[in-house]
């Protein structure tokens, strides 16, 4: 049996870690389009601003560990790029071209991008999104490059960790939230 995952990180390497617990002898690849299989979400906002030094820290594990741990074959830097369900393959990209991977089971768990509002000047080279080991790299650099001013956009739980990492580094620093109060998630009396 064939079990092929798409996408890594927390609800791709849940779906396989599980799959593996229920069926030891399957072959399992998991297929994530970035270079990280496993990291910290809520730990970028402290990479960009300096509590965590290394990226290193921020990776929980890399395809040799769950190869190693759970027996998972992991491939980063895959983007499936298109499903044939009748046939049951997936399409997918890599730098050396395009591969076509049969499955018996699949599991789409594609993950999400970051929400941009449809505001003018959000195509400025300026503008970053924190969701990813990369975005915090870049938005890192563009911090530690001469950055005196930022503005986050949404006060989440990463929002208000970022604006916090971001004045800590002493950028003046404005958090804009499109609902009535800041962790939208949580009731306005908290």
């Amino acid at each position: 049996m064939r079990l092929v995952v798409v996408g890594g990180v927390a609800g791709g390497m849940s779906a396989a870690a599980r799959a593996r617990r229920l069926d030891e002898t399957a072959e399992i690849i998991v297929l994530e389009r970035g270079e990280h299989v496993s990291f910290a979400n809520c730990g970028l906002p402290y990479f960009v601003g300096g509590e965590i030094v290394e990226e290193s820290k921020l990776l929980v594990q890399t395809p040799q560990s769950l190869a190693a741990a759970l027996n998972l074959d992991v491939r980063v830097n895959h983007d499936v790029v298109g499903l044939d369900a009748a046939a049951k393959t997936v399409t997918v990209m890599t730098a050396e071209g395009s591969d076509t991977i049969p499955y018996d089971a699949l599991v789409l768990s594609p993950g999400a991008a970051a929400l941009r509002p449809p505001i003018p000047g959000l195509d400025s080279p300026r503008v970053r999104t924190l969701r990813t080991v990369g975005d915090a790299k870049a938005l890192r650099d563009a911090v530690l490059s001469g950055a005196t001013r930022a503005v986050v956009l949404g006060a989440g739980f990463i929002g208000i960790e970022a604006a916090e990492a971001l004045a800590l580094r002493g950028l003046s620093t404005t958090l804009v939230e499109l609902a009535p109060h800041v962790l939208p998630p949580l009731e306005a009396e908290l």
